[in-house]
């Protein structure tokens, strides 16, 4: 799995849910999209990511803060099942 493929996925749910007032309503869109659309190998290598690099840094890329927030506070809840 590319990560970097996926922080550029992660961080244009992050833009969109941005723009909404509600920064509570925003990252409850943002854990809603990755729970729902994305399969589990995609929030394992996400996640996996973000253990190796806690502050949301590949290098190149970063973790838009939105995104970043949201999956820290809701890893349990975006972990897959029985994986």
């Amino acid at each position: 799995m590319d990560i970097g493929n996926l922080i550029r996925m992660a961080n244009r749910i992050g833009d969109f849910f941005a723009a909404l007032p509600d920064r509570d309503e925003a990252a409850e869109g943002v854990a809603n999209h990755i729970q729902k659309f994305w399969e589990p190998r995609m929030r394992h290598a996400l996640l996996d990511f973000l253990a190796d690099h806690p502050d949301g840094d590949a290098g190149a890329q970063q973790l838009h803060p939105l995104v970043l927030a949201t999956v820290t506070a809701q890893r349990a809840r975006l972990t897959p099942r029985g994986v």
